[in-house]
């Protein structure tokens, strides 16, 4: 009896240990993602590298993200489709840049003059239906998942020989920008041009580009355009880039909803790491900045500018229901942020 006893206890004790092997054996192979961010090394140290890294510090083993930055896998232009057909688990970016097919892609990157602060933006997202409409949107398109929306920097002019003080001085300005913004900025005769991020900086040595509406102070600085450029535009197009994260469906579907959660949340963080990032930084480097002259279009002649994108939002709405949806949140943002007054709008 004692024998059989014994046997009884051994028995379970090894039925028990290969239960178990599965999920050790699941602990040592985590989940892998590659996921590729539209900005290059520089600009990425700041706006996803600490995510990633305290991401898979607090997965604990179970999920690792590699990260690759602007073109190194995929070129930025083809990240929509890289990131449906599986080549990419996921993929930081603004919709218009990624050529994302969704009918209000154009909204993502810079939209002008749909935001004044940077905090505008998560603001329109979580209080006035913006994230219903994305999600909405998204749904629509088998293969990826839309995770949410962040604000980034205002949008700047910054150019290499021709100082800027007034539209007419737009003209002919060849300018690497964001898809959205540069077409609106063309009616003023400024020429967009796409080149793969990493040449940038190259192009605007040699003179394929005269300048940059890409980004505020802080990325200008940051990622060494204003060792280039000598130029500053105040007058800003917008007041936020709006990005986004996007997964692909099947990736985030073997994804466990505690982990998932957990991704949501370092998204959280690197909102709220970018807010204090840029919204310091362009303030410090407008006035102690020493590597661009800082000049203006005068306001009565901007405020021609702000009333032409009145006629752009028109425009966009006529594109699809969606997008009227869209511009009625700007507008009833906007009126309600000019009627609040100081400290939400100074003019």
């Amino acid at each position: 009896m004692t024998t059989r006893r014994k046997f009884l206890t051994t028995a379970t004790v090894g039925g028990a240990a290969a239960l178990a092997a599965p999920s050790t054996i699941k602990a040592q192979t985590p989940i892998k993602w590659r996921l590729q961010t539209y900005s290059g090394a520089p600009l990425g140290a700041h706006v996803i590298k600490p995510q990633i890294e305290a991401f898979n510090k607090a997965a604990n083993g179970e999920m690792e993200i590699e990260l690759f930055y602007a073109d190194q896998l995929v070129p930025t232009g083809e990240l929509f489709r890289a990131l449906q057909n599986g080549t990419l688990d996921a993929v930081q970016s603004d919709d218009a840049t990624m050529a994302s097919p969704a009918d209000i892609s154009d909204f993502g990157g810079y939209f002008p003059f749909s935001s004044r602060y940077s905090l505008d933006l998560p603001v329109l997202f979580n209080r006035y239906g913006l994230n219903e409409i994305w999600q909405e949107a998204y749904d629509d398109i088998e293969g990826v998942e839309w995770l949410g929306a962040g604000a980034w920097d205002p949008l700047h002019i910054f150019t290499t020989e021709k100082k800027i003080e007034k539209l007419e001085d737009m003209r002919g300005l060849r300018v690497f920008g964001v898809p959205t913004a540069g077409r609106f900025l063309s009616r003023y005769g400024m020429i967009p041009v796409t080149v793969p991020w990493e040449d940038v900086e190259v192009a605007l040595q040699t003179g394929e580009l005269d300048g940059v509406a890409w980004c505020g102070f802080t990325e200008a600085y940051e990622v060494g355009w204003a060792d280039i450029c000598k130029y500053a535009l105040l007058n800003n197009v917008t007041g936020a880039w709006c990005g986004s994260y996007f997964a692909n469906s099947d990736s985030w579907a073997k994804v466990p909803p505690h982990l998932q959660e957990l991704f949501k949340m370092s998204m959280d963080q690197s909102h709220y790491y970018r807010q204090v990032w840029y919204w310091g930084g362009e303030a410090d480097l407008r006035v102690n900045g020493d590597k661009l002259e800082l000049s203006t279009i005068p306001a009565e002649e901007w405020d021609t500018v702000v009333g032409d994108a009145a006629g752009f939002w028109d425009e966009l709405a006529s594109r699809n229901e969606r997008s009227a949806r869209v511009i009625e949140i700007f507008k009833k943002y906007r009126d309600t942020m000019e009627k609040a007054g100081v400290p939400y709008r100074y003019s």
